[in-house]
C-alpha cells in the first residue's frame, strides 16, 4: 500500500491546499465543462498534457492511449474508446481544437519499431502489438532503413503523429468542422529530455520548436 499511500497523501495535500483555495472554481466545474481543446496523448507517465501545458482542471479534455494514436473512422462493432471521446469533445463540448501530442522515447513506438511483441499472446504484449499494428507498415520501413535506435524511434514518433492527423480527418464531424474553420487540427511532439515542445507545420511538413 506504500504506493497508493503516497497517492492518498497527495490527495490530502490537494484537499488542504488547492481545493480550499479554489472551492468556487470546483463548484463551477461541478455544473459542467467547456474545455479549450481535446488533447490525444500517450499514457506514458512522463508526458502529462496538464503538466506540459500548465493547465487547470476544466481547461483540456484529455484522451490517453499507447503511443497517442487515433484510429481511422470505423462504424459498426467494436469498442471505440478514442472515437467516442473524440466524438463527445467535438460534437457535444464543441472544442475549437484537436491536438495530437506525441513524445520522445515512447515505449509503444519502440515496440512497433522492434517488433518485440510480434505474435505475443494477449497479456504478454499481444494487446500492445495489435494496437500498434496501425503503424506497422511505416515501422517496418523505418526499421529497415534507419535501424531501431533512438533516432529511428523519433522518426516513427513523428510518423505516428502525422498518421493520427490523417485519421482524424476521416471522421466526418472533424473534417466538416475543419473545412468550415470551426475546428483546428494540430500535431506536436514533446521532448522529455529537453522539456521542449515541437509543433508540426503541416504546410512544410516539419516539426518546429515552440
Amino acid at each position: 500500500m506504500e504506493g497508493f499511500g503516497n497517492l492518498l497523501a497527495g490527495y490530502r495535500r490537494f484537499r488542504e491546499n488547492r481545493y480550499e483555495a479554489e472551492k468556487g472554481r470546483w463548484r463551477e466545474l461541478a455544473e459542467g465543462q467547456s474545455p479549450r481543446a481535446i488533447i490525444i496523448a500517450c499514457c506514458d507517465s512522463r508526458a502529462d498534457p496538464a503538466t506540459i501545458f500548465d493547465t487547470d482542471p476544466g481547461e483540456i479534455f484529455v484522451v490517453r492511449n499507447v503511443a497517442n494514436l487515433v484510429p481511422p473512422f470505423e462504424g459498426g462493432g467494436g469498442r471505440h474508446g478514442v472515437s467516442a471521446a473524440l466524438e463527445f469533445a467535438v460534437t457535444q463540448l464543441k472544442v475549437p481544437e484537436v491536438v495530437v501530442m506525441g513524445h520522445e522515447r515512447c515505449g509503444g513506438i519502440m515496440a512497433a519499431l522492434t517488433g518485440c511483441f510480434h505474435d505475443a499472446p494477449a497479456g504478454e504484449g499481444g494487446f500492445v502489438a495489435n494496437w500498434m499494428s496501425q503503424i506497422e507498415g511505416p515501422a517496418h520501413e523505418i526499421a529497415q532503413s534507419h535501424g531501431t535506435d533512438e533516432a529511428a524511434a523519433r522518426v516513427l514518433e513523428e510518423v505516428g503523429i502525422r498518421q493520427s492527423l490523417k485519421n482524424l480527418r476521416t471522421f466526418p464531424f472533424v473534417s466538416e468542422r475543419e473545412d468550415k474553420g470551426a475546428l483546428k487540427v494540430l500535431g506536436c511532439h514533446f521532448s522529455i529530455s529537453e522539456g521542449q515542445l515541437y509543433l508540426l507545420d503541416e504546410a512544410e511538413d516539419i516539426f518546429r520548436p515552440v
